[in-house]
C-alpha cells in the first residue's frame, strides 16, 4: 500500500518504519527541515532499541522516504496517518491545533479518495472534528479513522510488529476493510483487530493508560502502608499478583510514573470528563498519589541526614524508564529539583538521557561519564531508573568511592539483605 505518515516523532517514526518493514511504500512527513535532512542521512532523533536498524534497512531498500512536502506525500498515498504531537494545554487537556492543522493541509492536497487516520492520542470527538474540517476543504471522498497506538517506549518495535490488539474506529466499510488489510501482516499470530466506532476507539487509549497508571499509584499506596507498618511490599505484591483476576503487571512500587503518555493521558481524561460534567474521582486520586510519591525519596533522605544543605548526592537514572532517553514528567526531575531547592549538589548519570537532562538542568547539576563516576565523594546515591547496568554493581567499589555509603533506591532493584551486608545504609520503597 501507499502510505503517508505526517509527523516524524516517536509514534510517527516507529509506525512509518514498521509499516515499511511489512512491504508498504511509506512517506514520513515533517515540517522540521533539519530533522528530515538528518533522517535522510540516517540520523535518528530519538533513542528506541531497534529503530535505527529498521529505518536504515527500509531506506536502503527504497520503501521508506522522508520529506517536508506534505502535498506530494498525500497525493501519492491512499492512507494518511496523522501522528503529530498533542501536548498538554495549560488546563491539562490535549492541544489539538497540530492535528487539526494537518487535517486541513491534507484536505487541500487530496486528489482522490483517502483514508485519514488519527494515530495521535486524541480526546473523544476528534475524529468528528477532523471530518468536519476536511469536508469544508475538499470535494473528494474520504474516510476518517481512529487508530490509537499502544506502544511502550523501549519496546515499541515489538509492540507494533506483534501487537496485543489493533483498535480501528471506522464509520464505513471501505475504510475498515483497507485498515484490516493493512494490519493483517501484524496479526497473523491471532491478535485481534477490533473494529468499533470512533468515540470508543478514541477512549480506549486513555482508558488503557489510566488503568495502568491506577495500578502504579495503587501499588505505591500499598508500599507506603508497608513502610508505616513494617510489612514487605515484595511479599504483598506477590500475593496480590497470584490472583488470576489481577495478575503481576504494573504492580511494582517505586518513585512514581512519568513519560509522554501516562501523565498527559490521565490529565486529558480528567479534562474531557470535566467538560462532560463528570468528576473522575479515582483518576484524580491516581494523579495526586503519583505527584506525592515522587517526593517521598526526598523525605527518606531528609529523615537520614536532617538538612540536605551542602550534601553531595549522586543520581543513577534520569529517563522516566529504561531503554529510552525520554525525560518528560520523569520522577528524576522532581527529585533533582527538590535536592537543589534544599541546597544539595547533584551529580547524575544516565546511559541515554544525559543530553536531554542538560537541556532541563543546564549547569545546575554535574553530569558523570559513568555510573561509578557519579559516586565520587557523594554522601548518598539515589536510584531513579532501573537500567540493567545498575542492577549488579560492584558494591565494594561503590563503597570506596562514596563519602558515606547511603543508598535510596527508588526502584527496589537490590535485595536489602545483600546490600546491607556490603556495609550500606539502604532505603527502598515499602520494604523494612
Amino acid at each position: 500500500m501507499k502510505i503517508a505518515v505526517v509527523g516524524s516523532g516517536y509514534v510517527g517514526l516507529v509506525a512509518g518504519a514498521c509499516l515499511a518493514e511489512s512491504g508498504n511504500d511509506v512517506f514520513c512527513v515533517d515540517k522540521d527541515g533539519p530533522k528530515i535532512r538528518g533522517l535522510q542521512r540516517g540520523r535518528i532523533p530519538i533513542y528506541e532499541p531497534g529503530l535505527e536498524e529498521l529505518v536504515r534497512r527500509n531506506r536502503v531498500e527504497g520503501r521508506l522516504r522522508f520529506t517536508t512536502n506534505l502535498a506530494r506525500a498525500v497525493r501519492a498515498s491512499e492512507i494518511i496517518f496523522i501522528a503529530v504531537g498533542t501536548p498538554m494545554g495549560e488546563d491539562g487537556s490535549a492541544d489539538l491545533q497540530h492535528v487539526l492543522g494537518v487535517a486541513r493541509e491534507v484536505a487541500r492536497a487530496m486528489n482522490g479518495y483517502k483514508v485519514i487516520v488519527n494515530k495521535s492520542t486524541v480526546p473523544v470527538g476528534t475524529a468528528e472534528r477532523v471530518r468536519k474540517i476536511v469536508r469544508r476543504e475538499t470535494t473528494h471522498p474520504f474516510s476518517v479513522v481512529s487508530n490509537p497506538e499502544f506502544l511502550k517506549q523501549g519496546a515499541a518495535i515489538e509492540d507494533f510488529m506483534k501487537p496485543d490488539r489493533v483498535v480501528i474506529g471506522a464509520e464505513d466499510p471501505r475504510a475498515s476493510e483497507l485498515m484490516q488489510e493493512l494490519y493483517a501482516p501484524f496479526t497473523r499470530t491471532g491478535a485481534p483487530i477490533m473494529v468499533m466506532d470512533c468515540p470508543s476507539a478514541e477512549l480506549s487509549k486513555y482508558a488503557a493508560n489510566a488503568m495502568l497508571a491506577t495500578r502504579v499509584s495503587f501499588m505505591n499506596e500499598v508500599a507506603n502502608v508497608c513502610d508505616a507498618v513494617q510489612a514487605n511490599v515484595d511479599h504483598v505484591r506477590m500475593a496480590v499478583a497470584a490472583d488470576r483476576r489481577i495478575g503481576p503487571s504494573f504492580l511494582f512500587p517505586g518513585a512514581g510514573y512519568g513519560g509522554s503518555c501516562f501523565p498527559k493521558d490521565v490529565k486529558a481524561l480528567l479534562g474531557f470528563s470535566r467538560e462532560h460534567q463528570y468528576d473522575f474521582q479515582i483518576l484524580r486520586a491516581v494523579e495526586a498519589v503519583n505527584e506525592a510519591q515522587k517526593a517521598r525519596l526526598l523525605l527518606k533522605l531528609e529523615a537520614h541526614f536532617g538538612s540536605l544543605k551542602g550534601r553531595h548526592v549522586g543520581v543513577w537514572g534520569l529517563a522516566f524508564k529504561p531503554k529510552t532517553d525520554d525525560m518528560r514528567e520523569a520522577p528524576a526531575i522532581t527529585v533533582i529539583h527538590g535536592l537543589l531547592a534544599r541546597g544539595a549538589r547533584v551529580r547524575a548519570f544516565d546511559p541515554e538521557a544525559q543530553k536531554v537532562a542538560r537541556g532541563i538542568f543546564g549547569a545546575r547539576i554535574a553530569y558523570a561519564d559513568s555510573a561509578y563516576d557519579a559516586l565520587t565523594g557523594v554522601d548518598a546515591l539515589v536510584i531513579m531508573t532501573e537500567w540493567n547496568e545498575f542492577r549488579r554493581p560492584d558494591f565494594a567499589r561503590m563503597k570506596r568511592l562514596m563519602r558515606t555509603p547511603v543508598v535510596v533506591d527508588g526502584r527496589n532493584i537490590y535485595e536489602p539483605e545483600r546490600i546491607r551486608a556490603a556495609g550500606f545504609t539502604y532505603y527502598s520503597v515499602g520494604r523494612p
